[in-house]
Parts: C-alpha cells; structure tokens; sequence
C-alpha cells in the first residue's frame, strides 16, 4: 500500500473538506493521485467543499463579546450559504466558540485567526469538517479585534450586525449602558468616524466635490461654489460623524453631548461595525 503522509492528507482535506480518515482511506485507494482521490470520495458519497467554491455564502451569523474586565472584545462573522443553516443553534454555538477563542488569544489577522488551535484542529480545518458536515460553503470571513479602557459590545436583531465601542472613562454600570445606546446608535446610522478629524481626506474631497457640483448644477456662481460646498461638508459631519449625529433616543442632543451628561468628559474613542453579507 502507498505509503501516504499526513501533510498529503491535510492537503486533500484542505481541497475538499472530508474527513480525515476518509482522506487518508481515498488517497491510499488510488495510489496518492489526489484527482482520483477527489472522484473516490464523491463516487463513496463524500460532500465535497471544492465544488461549492463559486457558491455564495452571504448568510451566517455575528458574534461581538467583550471579556469581563472589559478591556477587550472581538466581532467574528461567520458565513454560510441559507438563512436555515443561519439561524441553526449549532451554526451559533460554534461562531461564538470561534468568538470566544478569539477573545482569549487576540489574533492579530483573520488568517492568524483561523490557524489558531480548536481542539486538536486549527480554527481552519474546524471549519472543514463543518462543510462537509452540512454540505455548505462556511468560513470565517471578518473578525475585528478592539483593546481599549473600556469595550462595550452589542449584537443587532438575530445576529446580523455587531458593533464593538471603546469608550474613554473606567467602566461602571452607568457608562455601560450609555455604551450600549451607542452602540446600538452605530448600529442604526452607520457613522463613518468617530469625529469629523477622523475622517479620511478621499471622503472629505468627494464630499467637497459633490457639494460643488450641486452647486454648479443649481446655477450658483463659480465664486460662491467652494463655500457652498463647504456647507454642504458642515452638513456631512453633523450626519455622518458620531459624535456630531442627533442622539436616536433623544433628538434634543448629539451623541456627544448626550454622553457629557452621563458622565463628566465621557466620550467615544473608536468603534467597529460589522453587518452580515
């Protein structure tokens, strides 16, 4: 019998997602010819990964957690192909324990990741046997990591959106549940940034040149259209920053005047959002 290595067998586990002894079994049966091999599994019944490559996989679930001292939280977001592998307690139970490994490790990519340890697996070939399992495309697709003084993480409706804020004053439970109206405010209007300094100069002259268009289209004369655009970016900031959004709970105030009022010099340092798809 061909004698057949471990990294071989990884390999065809990798361009499949079959089991490991099924692996080792079909490249053993054809000599180590990994094409054969592939046509030994699917003629055994084995569900196949590489032919579900081109299939999209948009579905999936978010995970955002902070750990208890709150000063670290992660978003994963783990994909699949239907809405009913979604929301399958399984398909969660398994996105949050990816969660949580990224919690406890703070891997600094997505690759560093998924090579991570799951048992007596990596992340990456845990995923695999998933596949194989349920006959779908699944990966982990985004993960954020966020340190910080004080990390407040909140999940939008059934795991579709997770949005992890930073905020700058030591936790309490007062400035927690702030966080989470903040969070829940990053959820629902998609800031670009934190503050108006923290937005990039490309999105700050795309806007400048969008407002000088609308000018010009209005027929405002050319000296006037830099001011106009000018305005028009004063607008941008005051809808599109965080800190300069109208409070949703409470439309009297912006965000951050809002949070002056729940503690003194209480404000927002960074925040991630992550929406499903």
């Amino acid at each position: 019998m061909t004698n057949i290595s471990a990294a071989e067998v990884n390999k065809l586990r990798q361009m499949t997602g079959a089991g490991l002894m099924d692996c080792k079994k079909a490249l053993a049966e054809t000599g180590g010819d990994f094409d054969q091999a592939v046509d030994y599994l699917r003629k055994k019944g084995a569900k196949i990964s590489a032919n579900r490559a081109d299939r999209e996989a948009k579905e999936g679930a978010v995970i955002a957690i902070t750990n208890e001292s709150r000063n670290c939280g992660v978003i994963v977001e783990m994909n699949c192909e239907t809405d009913f592998v979604a929301k399958n307690e399984g398909f969660v139970a398994l996105a949050t324990e990816i969660a949580n490994i990224a919690l406890a490790n703070k891997p600094a990519s997505l690759e560093a990741l998924k090579a991570l340890p799951f048992g007596s697996v990596t992340i990456a070939d845990r995923l695999l046997d998933e596949v194989a399992k349920i006959g779908e495309k699944i990966d982990v697709n985004k993960y954020e990591l966020v340190e910080g003084n004080n990390v407040i993480s909140y999940i939008h409706g059934a795991n579709r959106m997770g949005v992890l804020v930073e905020l700058n004053n030591a936790p309490s439970e007062v400035n927690f549940a702030s966080g989470k109206d903040v969070a829940m405010q990053i959820a629902a209007m998609n800031p670009v940034a934190v503050n108006k300094e923290e937005v990039d100069a490309s999105t700050v002259e795309r806007e400048l040149e969008i407002g000088r268009e609308q000018a010009r289209a209005e027929g405002k004369p050319e000296a006037m259209l830099d001011k106009i655009a000018q305005g028009k970016l004063e607008k941008f900031y005051k809808e599109s920053t965080l800190l300069a959004q109208e409070f949703v709970k409470d439309s009297s105030k912006n965000v951050a005047k809002y949070l002056e009022g729940v503690e003194s010099g209480l404000t927002v340092v960074r925040f991630k959002r992550v929406m499903l798809g």
